[in-house]
């Protein structure tokens, strides 16, 4: 029985009040159809910019389904933007007084991958732990299934998937969106979704009211406030208009670069302006592409740099891209008229967003804010809201860039790109701020293409240099190599930097998950005519904070795994982020968990040799930082590239195994097998160093803690006598009064009035420092709290001039000196600095630089 809304409104019937939810394109809008058994909403490519409600009654249930805008899965949570974030909270009010069931849309056509486990987790994250006893996964294009059950699929997905039906309580069902007249699949799901009500004893998920209620307060908050930022605009720019009517003349010619992060839409810009497709290629990541063309009687210059990792400051991009930024100020003299510096609209941008633009921008010099207009890409993203209300719900940091552009913005909808409106009305904008600049261009300081010329050159020549050096290092061993009929290699490497990937291009067959894994993977394949082993450890941390002991005996157990050994150990390197000290530091500090021979047996394998864009692998070394010269010479000059976008490639692989052969020759055929247990009595040694600089540090916190409150008491003992002292002062004065004639009395007054006043607020500064000095007071407590109960006895160590790493007895050795530290005696020299007072029979006096944030100086 299919009815309308309208025909139902005065029967009775039992009620389900059901959301779709899940990744955009996951076939949400098609369910609803199918669910509905009517076409309610827009299905095909058509986005959901806002939930829409669908009525209708089925099988003798009244059904209202809301179909929900998708989320990015290519986004974490502190990436989606706040709006979005906020509509998905709220999107339950659309059925009120709440959904029975949340429909949970995952597409079986498509891997259910850890990075879609991520996605899932995260948004739904955001309604709480208590929306999943209402969830029911809903697979979508079940006519992929082909002969196999949905119960095989789900085995077959692995751990991800898994995770997903259990936390669902077991709960889900296909539907074969092409076959939406079968209604069998219908009337089954709402058995299901009737089960679960019933194990839900009827309740239904409820927005939190305070939460609610504040969504609802923030929202009206930024329209207000976007509105604020639209008028001023919008005054700004008629302003300009009065003032430089003059200058209203089309621009013959304008100059402009286009920059910004990866994958914003940069290229999509040029697109838009110019009215073409052009697609993207392979250099145009790391070179400046030219691009020109005719806009109405505007002949145009449009140069699209290379982006930089989103959220990653200058300091990690590597030197190629910020030469390529840079220069591209230089290639149509005098310089651009205007940077158009592009910001996606659909994802967030928060204070790590803003340091990346500040610190990129800062390579083209101080005045180039004022030739700069923010250009938001993604804006069919946006729906209802304005991208003002974008701008001001993002929050501080995106209001500060804004506003440092002279509140000069414009927002572009890629997707209609024959919209010749909105690019009319940048190329306004263009003009007014080439027209508030006097119409000059900017002129980049001529010292930066100087710099890059001969940094170019210096750079030619090195790399020519150690070219001519491997060639003749491989060939001496040339002749030495054999080809190994069996080979196994080891892969190391910090997160994200793409061993998975490499392993999978070395055997030639997608056999490691390409997520962040955190335990040793083993694989084998036949590669160019040999058995190949690779094992794939999990990766480390950019920094060593969040590592910790059960970590790094994973990621050794690596070598474990092949009891005779291995041929290689592969550090594999990104070639599209910068190489600098604090991976250094990292890298050295697991290297340094097996002996030094490990270095013998080690080669540097870079990925995404595909962003060097023609120039040789020995270019990058020799323009990037010394740390990575550093490394190629600890590896002594072993190095290989390989391209992540040439899967099928076998070239790059067969010389990579031929590279490793030689290196094998080089050691008279040995493999690097370490003996597990040094190993892991270095890590033992590692992480009771890290204790001791934990204690330590909090040893001089607590020092600095008690001679802050040690300054405190001594100034409110001042501030106490001075009250003292003026108090004494008031009624002695007072008592003079009555001698002197009447034309004095009046001065005494208001002197006596003015000494009440200082009394009264050296009692009312005392009374603050009272409450500071209990604050410092409780926060010395709390640290002395902190050291350890084994650190509170006295076991002086009668020198700390032997090593540390002596492994016979390590426990002991460091107990003892973790005991020491916690009784070390901290006092200032003449200097009035920190000083380390050691045990006279040390002989040792150190002088502290301290810095609380700083964890390696110690």
């Amino acid at each position: 029985m299919d009815l309308n809304h309208e025909e139902t409104d005065n029967i009775l019937l039992p009620e389900f009040r059901v959301q779709l939810i899940g990744e955009r394109l996951s076939g949400k809008s098609w369910s609803g159809n199918t669910l509905l058994r009517k076409e309610r909403f827009e299905c095909g490519r058509t986005r959901t910019l806002q939930a829409e409600v669908g009525h209708g009654v089925v099988d003798g249930w009244k059904l209202i389904v809301v179909d929900a805008p998708g989320w990015n899965g290519s986004l974490s949570l502190d990436e989606i933007p706040e709006q979005d974030k906020q509509k998905f909270q709220i999107n339950p009010s659309k059925c009120p007084p709440g959904p029975n069931a949340f429909l949970l849309a995952i597409p079986i056509d498509t891997a259910f991958t850890m990075e879609q486990k991520r996605s899932v987790e995260d948004n739904m994250m955001l309604l709480g732990e208590r929306a999943w006893q209402y969830t029911l996964v809903l697979f979508t294009c079940g006519d992929y299934l082909g002969e196999k059950t949905v119960e095989q699929h789900i085995k077959s997905e692995g751990k991800a998937l898994k995770w997903l039906i259990q936390k669902c309580r077991n709960r889900y069902h296909v539907f074969n969106n092409k076959e939406n007249s079968n209604s069998a699949q219908v009337s089954q799901l709402l058995v299901k979704i009737d089960e679960m009500v019933r194990h839900n004893h009827g309740t239904y998920y409820q927005i939190d009211e305070h939460t609610f209620k504040s969504i609802k307060e923030k929202r009206q908050e930024v329209a207000k406030m976007a509105e604020k930022r639209r008028r001023r605009a919008k005054e700004e720019r008629q302003q300009m208009k009065t003032l430089i009517q003059e200058e209203m003349i089309p621009i013959p010619t304008l100059q402009l670069i286009l920059l910004g992060s990866r994958n914003v839409g940069k290229t999509s810009v040029g697109n838009t302006i110019f009215g073409s497709k052009e697609q993207e290629d392979g250099t145009r990541t790391v070179c400046s592409v030219v691009r020109r063309g005719f806009v109405n009687k505007t002949e145009i210059t449009l140069v699209d740099t290379p982006g930089w990792w989103k959220g990653f400051p200058v300091l990690d991009t590597p030197e190629v891209i910020k030469e390529e930024v840079m220069g591209s100020m230089f290639l149509y003299p005098p310089g651009p008229h205007v940077f158009l510096l592009v910001i996606d609209a659909d994802s967030s941008f928060n204070g790590k967003h803003l340091e990346a633009v500040m610190t990129h921008m800062e390579l083209l010099g101080e005045r180039v804010w004022t030739h700069t207009i923010v250009v938001f890409t993604r804006g069919d993203w946006l729906g209802t809201h304005t991208i003002e209300e974008y701008i001001e719900g993002e929050g501080e940091a995106l209001q500060s860039l804004v506003d440092l552009c002279g509140n000069r913005y414009h927002v572009l909808n890629n997707k209609n790109s024959n919209d010749d409106t909105q690019v009319t009305e940048l190329l306004e904008k263009i003009t007014l701020t080439v027209a508030a600049n006097d119409g000059d261009c900017f002129v980049p300081d001529e010292k930066i293409r100087v710099n890059i010329e001969e940094k170019r050159k210096r750079v030619e020549e090195r790399a020519s240099l150690r070219q001519s050096q491997v060639r003749d290092r491989r060939q001496s061993f040339r002749g030495l190599r054999k080809q190994l009929q069996e080979l196994t290699v080891v892969l190391l490497g910090q997160k994200s930097v793409g061993k998975s990937a490499s392993g999978n291009i070395l055997l030639g067959k997608e056999v490691f998950a390409p997520c962040a894994n955190k335990q040793c993977q083993v694989a084998t394949g036949q590669v160019a005519d040999r058995v190949v082993t690779v094992i794939d450890s999990p990766g480390w941390w950019k920094t060593s904070a969040p590592c910790n002991e059960e970590m790094d005996r994973e990621i050794v157990r690596g070598m474990s795994l092949s009891p005779s050994g291995v041929h290689a150990v592969l550090l594999v390197i990104p070639l599209d982020l910068a190489f600098r000290e604090a991976h250094q530091v990292i890298l050295e500090e697991h290297m340094n968990l097996f002996d030094a021979s490990v270095w013998k047996h080690t080669m540097v394998l870079f990925t995404y040799r595909d962003k060097l864009a023609g120039r040789s692998v020995e270019e990058h070394i020799e323009r990037e930082h010394s740390t990575l010269r550093w490394l190629i010479d600890k590896c002594e000059n072993r190095y290989h590239a390989i391209n992540n976008t040439k899967t099928n490639d076998m070239s790059q692989v067969k010389e990579l195994l031929e590279k490793i052969e030689e290196m094998v020759a080089e050691n008279k055929g040995s493999l690097f097998c370490p003996d597990m247990n040094d190993v892991h009595l270095r890590i033992e040694e590692k992480f009771r160093r890290k204790q001791l600089k934990t204690v330590l540090k909090q040893r001089l916190e607590q020092e600095y803690r008690r001679r802050e409150l040690e300054l405190m008491i001594n100034f409110r003992s001042t501030l106490l006598q001075l009250r003292t002292d003026m108090g004494e002062t008031v009624p002695s004065t007072k008592s003079k009064c009555l001698f002197v004639d009447i034309t004095k009395s009046k001065g005494l007054r208001k002197k006596d009035e003015k000494e009440e006043r200082i009394v009264a607020k050296l009692s009312c500064e005392i009374e603050k420092l009272d409450k500071e000095i209990m604050r410092a007071t409780d926060l010395l407590r709390s640290s002395k709290d902190f050291l350890l109960p084994d650190l509170e006895g006295e076991s002086p160590a009668p020198s700390v001039s032997g090593s540390l790493s002596d492994t016979k007895h390590p426990t002991s050795n460091f107990e003892k000196v973790l005991g020491w530290l916690s009784n070390l005696h901290i006092s200032k020299n003449v200097e009035n600095q920190l000083t380390l007072n050691f045990s006279q029979s040390s002989g040792y006096r150190s002088v502290l630089s301290y810095d609380f944030d700083r964890e390696e100086d110690f």
